[in-house]
């Protein structure tokens, strides 16, 4: 795709190999799949992140079943080559000087990481931990992140022609943007809108409140603002100042990640004036990444589906072990639900009517698989892992926990499960890419219709819906509708269908495999981005 424009892609954190710990979920996965789909595609693409000296914070489990959040540094010298490039940024009036290390031996298009840990360094710690500290360190990221990858490209003379920003950390790299144009003669509004043709943007956050923002004062104190007055400052993003509307209005093209996200996005963002509509371009995945080819490669030719299959199970049963001691039954029903510990997307809902199910668990006729991370000052994430962490003790043949979510965790569940579960609130879910991952390699989706999945559920064909696309303002009610219709597909589709038809299970997987493999791979979602996101003519004013 050497047609497409030169893409210079901005992130907070990318997943590219569990070595590297410059991610923390599913954003960071996502950016990693990207780089890669855009390598095998030959996008002209770099990517400009930050090398996180701690990485996100290592989930461990205490005696009394709470998470602990361990830091500690993670030398990544030889997983990164040093460009012997450094630019400097201004943070506080102090002028901080950023190392920039390359990355790109993960079958990935060049990554630029910006380093602030260097000796007499003033704030050299902003890069120390992925999400770490409070607002006013964040701004101070945001800082690295947009104004230095701007001036990275610069030192680096890598001439792009569009900045693509996945979600509104990114914002910074448009006011630096703007102040060179400035500094080149440029008088404010033509320099602002020379920049939105040159900004695509990526919004993934469908819960307003979970959209960043910031006092006016504070970007202007920490030294965010840039060329900005605080009056422009709030005609972008109002006061408090949100990241996502003014990377909106400052965009000439936006998508959502999937469908109903474009919906949902579109409706939430209804008041900002001369944004650009939100177009639909579903997430994909890194097939090579995530998906055994001996199951695609089986589905493709009508071969024997479960052999290969039982192996991915039996293989998860001993990464369990392994970790936890609990060893699971491949031959009997593994359910996986792995994804962050935030509370509307409910991990624990299958315990609401825990005696619906305990004689299943206590058999192990029912193996449940759960993992997953709460922010560190997410009290009421960490609530839920510790409620999962006691059912796993509660039910060791029919409950298992695994600490630390993270790419080998992920690739493993998605592998080696029987049905992925997911069971969020509608429509909160932006996307839910892990889902992706697991129907390629056979496993059955068990979810609410939210995300990606109403884009490819054939319900009992290639696999099973949950609710049926009901919402209410009134989450109680949501709650108890969604614990019903999910206790009722559970135990009267699919466990009966698992134990009792075996030939119809592996048309299922076969079915969950061709309908997914091509349409939500990563290669699919970064050519939609060429030809929706970056082409020229792509998007209009809202």
């Amino acid at each position: 795709m050497t047609d497409s424009p030169r893409v210079a892609y901005f992130c907070m954190e990318y997943g590219l190999d569990e070595r590297l710990r410059t991610y923390s979920g599913g954003l960071g996965i996502l950016a990693g799949d990207t780089l890669k789909a855009a390598h095998d595609l030959g996008v002209p693409m770099v990517a400009l992140g930050i090398r996180w000296a701690q990485g996100y914070t290592t989930q461990t489990i205490s005696d009394d079943g709470r998470q602990v959040d361990v830091y500690r540094d993670y030398p990544a010298d030889d997983l990164l080559d040093d460009t012997g490039v450094e630019v400097t940024v201004q943070i506080r009036g102090d002028d901080v000087r950023c190392k920039v290390w390359k990355a790109d031996g993960f079958g990935n298009v060049p990554l630029y990481l910006l380093d602030t840990d260097l000796d007499g360094n003033p704030h050299r710690d902003t890069t120390a931990r992925l999400y770490g500290g409070g607002p006013d360190a964040r701004v101070a990221q945001e800082i690295v992140l947009g104004v230095g990858g701007v001036r990275a490209l610069r030192a680096l003379d890598l001439d792009v022609d569009l900045y693509h920003f996945n979600e509104g950390h990114a914002l910074l790299a448009a006011f630096e943007l703007v102040r060179e144009k400035m500094e080149g003669g440029a008088e404010y509004d033509d320099a602002l809108a020379a920049t939105e043709q040159e900004v695509v943007f990526t919004t993934h956050t469908p819960v307003l409140a979970g959209n960043e923002t910031h006092p006016v004062e504070r970007l202007r104190t920490i030294g965010a603002a840039g060329p900005l007055s605080d009056a422009q400052l709030e005609a972008l993003g109002g006061d408090p100042f949100s990241m996502t509307v003014a990377a909106l209005r400052l965009a000439s093209r936006a998508n959502a990640v999937a469908a109903l996200h474009a919906q949902t996005a579109n409706q939430m963002w209804d008041f900002v004036d001369g944004r650009p509509p939100i177009l639909p371009i579903t997430n994909g995945v890194h097939r090579p990444t995530w998906v055994d080819p001996a199951m695609l490669d089986a589905a493709e030719r009508g071969g024997d589906l479960w052999t290969p299959h039982l192996e991915n199970k039996r293989a998860l049963a001993d990464f369990v072990e392994e970790r936890t001691g609990q060893r699971l039954d491949p031959d009997n029903l593994i359910i996986g639900f792995a994804r962050r510990a935030a509370t509307y997307k409910r991990a624990p809902l299958v315990f609401e009517d825990e005696d619906r199910i305990a004689p299943l668990l206590e058999s192990g006729r029912l193996q449940l698989v759960f993992s997953g991370k709460a922010h560190p000052s997410d009290e009421g994430g960490k609530a839920i892992v510790a409620r999962l962490v006691a059912m796993a003790r509660k039910y060791p043949r029919g409950v298992v926990f695994l600490e630390d979510y993270g790419m080998p965790i992920g690739r493993a569940m998605t592998r080696g499960t029987d049905v992925w579960l997911n069971n969020p609130r509608r429509p909160k879910e932006a996307s839910g890419t892990s889902g992706m991952k697991a129907a390629m390699n056979g496993v059955l989706n068990l979810s609410v219709l939210d995300g990606w999945w109403p884009e490819a559920a054939e319900d009992g064909v290639n696999g099973w819906q949950i609710g049926g696309g009901f919402e209410s303002p009134d989450e109680a009610a949501q709650d108890a509708h969604d614990l019903a219709d999910l206790y009722r597909v559970l135990l009267d589709e699919v466990v009966p269908t698992y134990y009792d038809d075996r030939e119809r299970w592996t048309e299922m997987m076969r079915a969950s495999i061709q309908s997914t493999r091509d349409r939500f791979s990563a290669e699919r979602m970064v050519t939609d981005y060429v030809e929706q996101l970056y082409a020229p003519t792509a998007g209009a004013t809202a």
